[in-house]
């Protein structure tokens, strides 16, 4: 059973008693926004643009050489998925071994019926969506992590401690956008960081770095200039499954209906 099948049936109980009814409202960032004299002056965001995205890989496959995940495993932190809509209102997603060799041919990889072609003339639109770790303001995985090896830090990043980890999965099964797994070497929790270690020197996440094309960038919410705050802040962002309410800070730019 791969990592979706197994939380698809265990997601919904699970996110919605860590999640209190308090936090079930529209996410805002703007209230994370700098100058309103309380808080930390950082608070980190990521913003996506699938407008940008080719499906390339690149960022996958950065992102796993600086998390110390063998190439040949089919777990990754962050992973990019592809998106076609049929002109008869069908939509089709697939994301082989996360994406990280791109997409190079035209079938689609279904797992409940295999490999299928779909011709140019049947799809309405195409796109690619990266995922990775939210960052939530209010996440349901440190909430229902026992010994505390999951913590949020002051600028809200979250992150696992291994030498506490007990490896009983309740952070997995409680995050709402399947973005946990095991890591292979450690047998630990594992999820994005949003490379902690290298932002928190003044550099850019790996996967940043290697984005050839702008798709993938990250900011402080709360400097009112920063560039990435400038477009949360102009509202033309979506963010995934804010039912949940765990206010998710990575936002999509172009965030199209069929992406869940």
């Amino acid at each position: 059973m791969n990592r979706r099948d197994f939380l698809k049936n265990s997601i919904t109980v699970i996110a919605g008693l860590a999640v209190p009814l308090s936090a079930l409202e529209l996410v805002n960032p703007r209230s994370l926004l700098a100058g309103k004299g309380d808080g930390p002056a950082l608070r980190w965001a990521f913003l996506v643009d699938t407008q940008a995205c080719v499906g390339c890989g690149f960022c996958v496959k950065a992102c796993k050489t600086e998390s110390e995940i063998p190439n040949e495993i089919n777990i990754t932190r962050t992973w990019v998925e592809r998106y076609v809509v049929t002109r008869d209102g069908k939509t089709f997603v697939d994301s082989p071994r996360g994406g990280g060799d791109g997409f190079t041919t035209d079938h689609i990889d279904l797992n409940e019926h295999g490999r299928q072609e779909i011709t140019a003339e049947k799809i309405e639109k195409a796109f690619f969506v990266p995922k990775l770790c939210n960052h939530c303001d209010n996440p349901a995985c440190v909430q229902v992590c026992p010994v505390g090896a999951t913590y949020q830090t002051p600028d809200g990043v979250v992150l696992v401690d291994r030498k506490h980890c007990i490896g009983c999965a309740y952070c997995i099964m409680a995050c709402p956008y399947g973005v946990r797994s095991f890591h292979p070497v450690y047998k630990t929790a594992e999820k994005c960081t949003f490379c902690y270690h290298r932002i928190t020197r003044g550099m850019k996440t790996a996967c940043v770095d290697a984005c050839p094309f702008g798709a993938r960038k990250i900011g402080n919410l709360r400097d009112p200039d920063d560039p990435v705050t400038k477009t949360i802040m102009s509202g033309r962002v979506g963010i995934l499954k804010e039912q949940y309410g765990t206010k998710p800070q990575v936002y999509y730019l172009a965030l199209s209906r069929e992406v869940k």
